[in-house]
């Protein structure tokens, strides 16, 4: 009977101590970046913000990100700057209004919108970065480009063995602001830097814009009248707005004068099929914009996107009539 009792004695004892314990101290160590962020979220409105809805470049890289991100339970909207920096600004603010968990931006310049994902960032909201990137690191949780650099030298080499390595060429820029337009005019010309025989009449600035590069064209075509050779374009959209100012002035495009385009959209294969382009180069924007929506829902859960880098670059491919066969949206062999 007392060993009975002494064993109760000591139960209610263990009782006791447990209920009355304190709990264990918090660790010391400063939370890091990652403990800091949105870690757990599930679902949640993600904001896209792309740069115009009338391109087909735009729309794949819009559209996918939609797709993707509400396969995985977020709800979306998309929304256009039309390069315009203030309406960026309109659209972030309008996101941090509806509570965004996250926004997708193509940005509107390279400078022109750390401020806005600085903001964003000091918001609570992370932001992830497609096509484009921006002139500093640490506040955009991932920025994912083309490596445009390495496909803009794929496609000046094509153009430069097409024009036989020398003649005269006309070069239609895209938007200054786009870090894109001068890495890839940069690449054009290290290319053509090394053929003395290549010679450059003109260069016009057309903002990535097909109306705009028609207008350009035309204005060279009358400048340099029976002089020019090729046209080498820093987007599909110029160069099919220069076939319509070749065509228009009576000309042959891939015939009279050559074309080379860059981007990868449908309707330069088409006209690649016509014999109208001479080829294009593939930005992959659709599986781009899957690795991004990848990392911001790694981000969201984990508080970590998983990369090992926040700059990120994918090689592009040349299309031309060998291998366009093997094309589908904005992707090779898939």
């Amino acid at each position: 009977m007392r060993r009975k009792l002494l064993a109760l004695i000591a139960a209610a004892t263990l009782v006791l101590i447990a209920g009355c314990s304190t709990p264990a101290a918090p660790s010391a160590d400063p939370p890091t970046s990652d403990s800091a962020s949105p870690a757990g979220t599930t679902g949640g409105y993600v904001a896209i913000i792309t740069t115009v809805l009338e391109n087909p470049y735009w729309d794949a890289e819009s559209e996918t990100a939609q797709k993707e991100l509400e396969a995985l339970g977020y709800t979306t909207d998309i929304n256009a700057h039309n390069n315009d920096p203030q309406r960026q600004s309109e659209l972030i603010d309008a996101a941090l209004s509806k509570k965004a968990v996250a926004i997708v931006l193509d940005p509107a310049g390279a400078k022109e919108s750390i401020g806005v994902v600085q903001k964003a960032t000091d918001a609570g909201v992370p932001v992830f970065l497609i096509n484009a990137e921006i002139e500093q690191e640490g506040i955009a949780k991932a920025q994912i480009i083309a490596n445009n650099a390495q496909g803009a030298e794929l496609g000046g080499q094509h153009f430069a063995e097409m024009m036989n390595f020398e003649g005269n060429y006309v070069e239609l820029f895209g938007n200054p602001t786009d870090n894109n337009a001068p890495v890839r005019s940069d690449s054009y010309h290290k290319v053509f830097d090394q053929y003395p025989n290549m010679k450059m009449l003109q260069q016009e600035t057309a903002n990535w814009v097909l109306s705009e590069g028609t207008d350009k064209m035309e204005i060279m075509l009358t400048a340099h009248k029976g002089k020019i050779k090729g046209v080498i374009s820093g987007n599909d959209e110029m160069a099919l707005g220069a076939i319509a100012a070749i065509e228009k002035a009576g000309l042959v495009p891939g015939k009279d004068i050559i074309v080379m385009g860059f981007d990868g959209s449908p309707n330069a294969v088409a006209a690649i099929k016509d014999g109208k382009l001479l080829g294009t180069v593939l930005q992959p924007i659709v599986a781009e914009t899957k690795e991004l929506v990848k990392q911001l829902d790694s981000y969201l859960k984990t508080g970590s996107t998983g990369a090992a880098s926040e700059k990120q670059a994918m090689d592009c491919v040349l299309i031309i009539p060998d291998n366009i066969d093997q094309y589908g949206m904005f992707s090779m062999g898939e």
